[in-house]
C-alpha cells in the first residue's frame, strides 16, 4: 500500500527550466496521491468495461510513457523498457498483478527518477531529441509540455477511478 502522499507545489513565478520540471513534478505526485492507501486489489479494478483502464495500469503506462520521451528518444538510450512489451504491446494495461501493484509503483518511481536526471543535466529547454519521431526534431521543451498534458488527461482517469473505488475526490 502506497502511503499519504505529498503534492510539491510548483513556483508562480519563473522560467521555463523551473515551471516545466515542477509542474511535471505536480502531475507525477497527483497521479501517486490517486493511488495512495489502497490495496492492490483496489489498484488493478477497472473501469467501465470494455476499457481497461486501472489505477494501476496508469501507472504502469506512465512508466513506459517516461521511459520512452526522456530516456529512449531524448537521451537516446538503448536500455530495454522498464516493463517487457515483447509478447503485449499493451501490457502495462493488461498484465496487472495486485500482489505486484508495490513493485510496479517502485518501478514508476525509479523511471521517473530517471527521467528527472536527465532533464537536469540539459543545458536548454531548446536542445533536441537524440531520436526525432518520425524525422521531427523535437525540443526538451516540447516533451516536458507534452509529458504535463498526458499526466494530467490520465489523472482526470484517475479522478474517476479513484471515485469509482471508495468515493474520494480531489481537484
Amino acid at each position: 500500500m502506497l502511503p499519504a502522499v505529498t503534492r510539491p507545489e510548483p513556483p508562480l513565478v519563473g522560467d521555463d527550466s523551473a515551471m516545466l520540471p515542477a509542474w511535471l513534478d505536480y502531475q507525477r505526485a497527483t497521479l501517486l496521491w490517486k493511488c495512495e492507501l489502497l490495496d492492490g486489489d483496489a489498484l488493478v479494478r477497472r473501469s467501465v468495461p470494455p476499457s481497461p483502464i486501472s489505477l494501476l495500469g496508469i501507472v504502469r503506462h506512465m512508466t513506459l510513457v517516461e521511459w520512452g520521451w526522456f530516456e529512449r528518444r531524448f537521451a537516446g538510450s538503448d536500455v530495454p523498457p522498464p516493463i517487457s512489451m515483447e509478447h503485449d504491446h499493451d501490457v502495462d494495461w493488461n498484465d496487472l498483478d495486485p500482489a505486484r501493484a508495490m513493485e510496479d509503483i517502485e518501478r514508476f518511481q525509479r523511471q521517473c527518477d530517471i527521467s528527472r536526471g536527465i532533464v537536469a543535466v540539459t543545458q536548454s529547454m531548446d536542445q533536441v531529441v537524440a531520436r526525432p519521431r518520425g524525422g521531427e526534431a523535437m525540443s526538451l521543451r516540447w516533451i516536458m509540455v507534452h509529458m504535463i498534458e498526458e499526466y494530467a488527461r490520465h489523472n482526470g482517469h484517475a479522478d474517476f477511478l479513484r471515485e469509482l473505488i471508495d468515493g474520494a475526490v480531489g481537484e
